[in-house]
Parts: C-alpha cells; sequence; structure tokens
C-alpha cells in the first residue's frame, strides 16, 4: 500500500527559469503557524529583499506568492517538519528532490538563507562555508549563502552579502509573459 504524501508546511513557490530561488531548513515556528515564508516579526528577509534591490518595495509575509512574478521563488528542504534547525530530524530534509526541483526547473541563481541548508547542498560543513558567492564547477545555478535573517542569528547578521546577491542577479523586474 502507497503510503499518502505528507502535507507540505508552506508550498514551494517556484517556476522554471527563475532569477533566483531563497532556500531556506524549514519553516520556523511561525511561518508554520500562519502559513508564510519568513513569517516572525523579528525576521529580517522581507526587509532585506528590498534594502538588497531584490524587490521594488518591502513585501509582507503574506504576500510572499507577489514574489514569482518578479522571478524569485522560495523553498525549504523540509516541507512536512516546522522548527528550529537543530531539532529537526536530517532525514527529514529531502535533498534528493530538492535537486529534482534545480534540475527540472533551472533557476539561475540559489540563495541558502541558512548555513544548514547551505551545507545540506554543497555537501560541506557549515563550518567550512562563507556567506557570499561561492566558487563551484560545473553548469547548475549560482550559488550564494546568505547570512540568516532569523532573529536568532543576529550575532551573524549583516546586509552584505544580500546586496551582492542584489547586484549579481539584477533589479527586479516583471517576468515576460510565455
Amino acid at each position: 500500500m502507497a503510503r499518502a504524501a505528507a502535507r507540505h508546511i508552506l508550498p514551494d513557490r517556484l517556476a522554471p527559469d527563475l532569477r533566483v530561488w531563497f532556500v531556506g531548513t524549514a519553516a520556523g515556528p511561525r511561518s508554520a503557524e500562519v502559513g508564510a515564508y519568513y513569517a516572525h516579526r523579528g525576521n529580517r528577509f522581507w526587509r532585506a529583499l528590498h534594502q538588497a534591490g531584490i524587490t521594488p518595495r518591502q513585501f509582507e509575509p503574506e504576500e510572499f506568492p507577489q514574489l514569482l512574478p518578479l522571478g524569485v521563488g522560495l523553498t525549504d528542504f523540509c516541507k512536512t517538519g516546522w522548527g528550529v534547525d537543530a531539532d529537526i530530524a536530517r532525514e527529514a530534509f529531502d535533498v534528493a528532490g530538492f535537486t529534482r526541483k534545480v534540475k527540472r526547473l533551472k533557476p539561475r541563481t540559489l540563495a541558502f538563507t541558512s548555513k544548514t541548508a547551505a551545507s545540506l547542498w554543497l555537501g560541506r560543513s557549515t563550518g567550512r562555508i562563507m556567506t557570499g558567492l561561492q566558487a563551484l564547477d560545473g553548469d547548475g545555478p549560482d550559488v550564494f549563502v546568505l547570512p540568516s535573517p532569523s532573529g536568532l542569528a543576529t550575532s551573524y547578521w549583516s546586509l552584505e552579502p544580500w546586496r551582492a546577491l542584489g547586484a549579481h542577479i539584477g533589479p527586479a523586474a516583471p517576468l515576460k509573459a510565455r
């Protein structure tokens, strides 16, 4: 008997050839509660997107579906659980599923909003990952690692890697009709 797929805490907001996907580890408690990405009031994600020139204005968490027409996707490695990275079982992270999405939809840039998520994709320990554009071999998307926008990571916060990402992907512009 086939097992029913677990419900996703936050649905992917992805499409082919987006200029950037923001990739988290898992929904935080507030995001899981309200069904919106980066929803805790202490999270810097929405402000950073605007300050880095990635969005034309500062969006609110509940407006996350409006990012897709700007070429901005949202996803997490763990779609069926939520909480602090350290409290989520490693087998809950669907790296293979994420890899299939990347191969199928071909984003131009991946922007990891946590070193944990980046370490899952890059196969490196978090201690060996620096923020910014990653030097990678291959023909896949460009990869940025950003300081976590979470209020829990305040001591590691810097807007500069977000600004570098904004400069790399270019200003926000609506997607062309296909």
